[in-house]
């Protein structure tokens, strides 16, 4: 949620508006003894916090676009919105550990703060109720969380209302979807700060000047239900195989759904296309229509384990958080095609902070070896993942989670720029070139 997802995202519908990481709670209709049987696909170890029958849902039934909307045009005759300016930022803090005096320093600042406040972190989202916990133990700072649930959008907003009236219990950190993270610096709602690690941070993934960073990130693959599908597909040209009548489908509308509409990115990438061109996976989409492949039917976890939407593409630790809560009822198997598309979430400092020492203990801590492991065994790609795979003693637990430096080399990662034009491309151009309705069930 987020978020995947993303956090990739927020569910709307006429029943639910989900977070990124409330995810499966339609599963249930398909038996709770079957999401909990032991997991018998040959494959790593179950993260450490393992996804929950409630979590499934929003990063896999029609996850909205995590983006900055678009500011309408006003009505001639409306009047203008006056937009509360807001207050003068404090003066930022030290802008990398060696400003803050070293480690030792920062934390014998962080911990005269007493406290961190963070937002938008539910324990069971890839780990980070164990990432909250080892912060809280290792430098004895206490955590206040506010309201886990909430997504990107919501995250920015809470930021912008406590710096707005000088709320003192506002959020010290934020982990937000990848287009947010611009937004947010465009909107002065961050401070920088460079890592003792920032090097090792690919520069697709991080602030030129340090407004944020990406901590993880996933990329589109199929989930694939192997009680209906025998030969699992490898990419999507795969898909345009007979055998799949029927079998493919997504997971939102693609005008709007932003994973829908990242698989059709990743689909032109395996179509001739490129980050900079996403025309060819609508062209690829059409053929798999004319093919009989795609099912007018928009998946929802229920659906998928039942078999009636057997492959279905989705966030890579979404797929994973499928394969194991199904068990071995069915057996799911995950694959991630080449040249995939990634999804990012950014890790920054709020610009009004008000333990703003503290916060930068956080960064450290979340880029550090322990906590991007803690990602990496919730199947998430940390972004340190290409150093991390130097160290001999990790190489093997993250090449057994499936992170090694062939997917790191093949993960295609667009910029907000390229992202912003593909997802107008795709929602603009689905009716003319598609022209195939995607319809949720009950």
């Amino acid at each position: 949620m987020r978020t995947v997802g993303q956090r990739g995202c927020i569910v709307e519908d006429k029943k639910f508006i989900h977070s990124r990481r409330t995810f499966l709670r339609r599963c249930t209709v398909v038996g709770v003894h079957a999401l909990l049987a032991a997991c018998s696909v040959p494959a790593p170890s179950a993260p450490s916090v393992a996804p929950t029958i409630a979590q499934l849902d929003a990063l896999l039934l029609t996850p909205t676009v995590d983006t900055a909307p678009a500011t309408p045009s006003p009505a001639a005759d409306a009047q203008p919105t006056v937009v509360p300016r807001l207050p003068v930022a404090p003066i930022p803090g030290p802008r990398s550990l060696q400003e803050a005096g070293g480690r030792q320093a920062l934390i014998a600042k962080a911990q005269a703060e007493g406290e961190l406040t963070v937002i938008g972190l539910p324990h069971d989202w890839l780990n980070y109720g164990a990432i909250i916990e080892s912060f809280k133990l290792q430098y004895g700072i206490r955590v206040n969380e506010l309201t886990p649930d909430i997504n990107s959008d919501g995250v920015l907003a809470a930021v912008n209302q406590a710096a707005l009236t000088r709320e003192a219990i506002a959020p010290d950190v934020l982990d937000i979807s990848f287009a947010f993270g611009q937004q947010a610096k465009d909107a002065a709602l961050l401070q920088p700060y460079v890592v003792e690690r920032w090097a090792e941070i690919p520069e697709l993934l991080k602030d030129d000047r340090g407004y944020w960073a990406a901590g993880y990130y996933g990329v589109i693959a199929f989930a694939v239900n192997k009680a209906v599908v025998a030969q699992t597909p490898l990419g999507w040209t795969d898909l345009l195989k007979p055998i799949y009548t029927g079998q493919f489908a997504f997971t939102g509308d693609p005008h709007t759904a932003n994973q829908a509409i990242q698989s059709v990115y990743a689909a032109s990438l395996a179509n001739g296309g490129s980050l900079d061109n996403a025309a060819p996976g609508l062209s690829l989409i059409a053929q798999l229509r004319d093919a009989g492949t795609l099912s007018s039917v928009m998946a929802n976890p229920a659906l998928f384990f039942q078999g009636d939407t057997p492959i279905i593409s989705v966030w890579s630790f979404i797929a994973h958080a499928l394969r194991i809560q199904a068990g071995s009822n069915p057996l799911v198997e995950v694959v991630v095609p080449k040249a995939s598309v990634a999804g990012a979430y950014v890790q920054a400092i709020n610009a009004y902070a008000p333990h703003p020492f503290a916060a930068r203990l956080w960064l450290e801590h979340v880029f550090s070896d322990e906590v991007q492991m803690q990602w990496a065994n919730a199947y998430a790609i940390p972004s340190r993942a290409s150093a991390l795979l130097g160290d001999q003693s990790r190489a093997g637990i993250l090449t057994a989670l499936g992170v090694t430096q062939e997917l790191l080399a093949e993960v295609q990662i667009p910029t907000l720029t390229q992202m912003t034009a593909a997802k107008a491309l795709i929602g603009e151009q689905w009716d003319s070139v598609v022209s195939f309705e995607i319809k949720a069930v009950d």
